[in-house]
């Protein structure tokens, strides 16, 4: 059964029916400078448990101690001290909202938010969201915990393919097609990689090759030492429903994040000493899986009937994968290993420059 949320002032409905699902990782990163897609998929809400909007304090204003009871472990510009828990869903399933006048901020395109709740009930007047589509930004509603409440919707609306198996969802090509790495791509890799070199210890990385190694090999290369005979290796391997159990060789695994509840898949295998684990979006997990990153086709008349080739071959962007960097700096500063002095260090380095190689 899916909810709707209403307005705690007054009961006025103001969304669509909607079900739970879990936020999606690129939620909180900005992209480029230009109109982005819908965050969430329609007919689905997710709940955001970070503080977001403004007053905004600057880190020296907050200082360690206090970052650090936040779980914020290095420094960042500043730190967000609005309301947690915000009631994140698509633009398109809003209901009795209107925009509230005077609070219209945004930078050359659209709302941001700025200024706090640019939303409120058309019935009763009282604050209730943030409408966030200016360039840049993800496009959705973020609806203030306080200001709604939820009700069941009486009707029987699903979670779209939420019976589906989660390996059996399509997964989303690294490729966009315009012809660049999808930005969904850079930003997961950027909070993966915080993961992989927290879970590296410092020692050298072993990947497989294929895309694994497009996305992380070489921020490993300037991050780590090399492998060689005389220094200690960890290996990395794709693990997850569907897929066999990890050799027991391999120290770290890439797993799926379960798209409703926002949890890595745990691996099998390995029960009593579990390797660490690196966490993915499921569409970015299931493609990594089992794509081949093959169109095949017949080609009769030129070839066999029982022949397939590849036509029209697949896009390849001219430059290097990427990781999103600032999503980088934003996870790694987030993980209790970053206060290790030699992952410090790397964190210090990008924040100085953030666009140097790799990224």
């Amino acid at each position: 059964m899916s909810e709707v949320f209403v307005c705690a002032g007054c009961d006025a409905v103001l969304t669509a029916p909607v079900s739970r699902v879990a936020l999606p990782v690129h939620a909180r990163s900005s992209y480029g400078h230009d109109l982005l897609p819908v965050l969430m998929e329609s007919g689905t809400y997710a709940v955001d448990p970070e503080p977001s909007g403004p007053p905004w304090r600057l880190w020296d204003e907050v200082g360690p101690e206090r970052a650090a009871a936040r779980g914020v472990y290095a420094p960042v510009h500043s730190l967000p001290y609005g309301p947690a828990g915000a009631i994140v869903i698509a633009p398109g399933d809003c209901r009795g909202t209107a925009l509230i006048p005077g609070r219209t901020e945004g930078y050359c395109c659209g709302l941001t938010g700025a200024g706090g709740p640019n939303l409120a009930c058309e019935h009763c007047g009282q604050e209730v969201a943030t409408l966030e589509d200016d360039c840049s930004l993800w496009r959705a509603v973020r609806f203030l915990e306080h200001a709604v409440r939820r009700r069941p919707s009486g009707t029987a609306h699903q979670v779209p393919d939420a019976q589906i198996p989660l390996y059996d969802r399509p997964g989303t090509p690294p490729v966009h097609p315009a012809g660049h790495w999808d930005p969904c791509w850079e930003i997961a890799a950027g909070a993966a990689l915080a993961h992989l070199l927290a879970a590296s210890g410092g020692d050298a990385v072993a990947l497989p090759p294929g895309l694994l190694t497009d996305m992380f090999g070489r921020a490993l290369d300037a991050f780590l030492p090399s492998p060689t005979p005389n220094v200690p290796v960890k290996r990395v391997a794709l693990a997850g429903p569907d897929l066999p159990a990890p050799a027991p060789d391999v120290d770290i695994v890439v797993v799926p994040l379960h798209p409703r509840t926002g949890e890595p898949c745990p691996p099998p295998g390995h029960a009593d000493t579990p390797p660490a684990t690196v966490p993915l979006p499921a569409d970015i997990w299931a493609y990594l899986a089992f794509s081949n990153n093959r169109r095949l086709v017949p080609a009769p008349d030129t070839l066999p009937v029982e022949a397939l080739r590849d036509d029209p071959l697949p896009p390849h962007p001219w430059f290097a994968f990427r990781p999103e960097p600032y999503t980088f700096l934003a996870t790694l500063a987030r993980l209790p290993a970053v206060r290790r002095p030699w992952l410090r260090a790397i964190h210090d380095r990008v924040r100085e420059k953030p666009y140097g190689s790799p990224f």
